[in-house]
């Protein structure tokens, strides 16, 4: 059983958390042995996305259990988060304990502030290649998504349904992924 936490802010981009969450929360719901999807906000209170929906998370960081695959997403927020101590501490904490810390669209800046891409090539939305090229020892790339070491980033927005479904594949194998994504009525790039 691996445990998928998907850190939430507020003005997050919704589809950049929602849609891993659909991906992995399928796949807990069809081999329920499989993973265990939560979301964690920093106090565990409710927010609202980029687009005002609102949100009660399920943990904060101080009752969040072990994570052994982090996602990060990204969206409006994430200049606020990737400044924010705490949000950093978590995240480096979270990742040193993790199999996979994984980002979308701008959560890469986050994973980039944390030090977490220093030495690897990494993505982001296309309109924050630069923002992420400013920092020392990351060579970005602008693709769906990139694996270098344990960590995966992936591009704007819709890549992180993609960046999911290939953790579901790394996970499960190939059939379970293409059993998800049949499940979802969605077309795997």
């Amino acid at each position: 059983m691996k445990n998928i936490g998907i850190l939430v802010f507020d003005q997050v981009e919704e589809l950049d958390f929602v849609g891993p969450l659909e991906v992995f929360g399928l796949l807990q719901r069809m081999q329920p042995d499989t993973v265990k999807v939560c979301t964690v906000e920093a106090d565990g209170k409710p927010f609202r996305g980029a687009f005002q929906l609102q949100v009660i998370p399920e943990y904060s960081f101080a009752h969040c259990p072990p994570i052994d695959i982090l996602v990060v997403p990204g969206g409006r927020g994430a200049r606020t988060a990737m400044n924010d101590a705490r949000v950093l501490e978590f995240v480096k904490t979270r990742a040193a304990q993790a199999e996979f810390i994984t980002s979308v669209c701008t959560g890469s800046l986050i994973l980039a502030k944390a030090g977490l891409l220093q030495g690897k090539r990494a993505t982001t939305h296309r309109t924050a290649l630069d923002e992420l090229r400013e920092f020392s020892g990351v060579t970005v790339e602008h693709l769906r998504y990139i694996h270098e070491g344990n960590v995966i980033t992936s591009g704007g927005i819709s890549a992180g349904i993609d960046m999911a479904f290939y953790v579901v594949e790394l996970l499960c194998g190939p059939s379970v992924r293409d059993d998800v994504a049949k499940r979802m009525e969605y077309r795997l790039a």
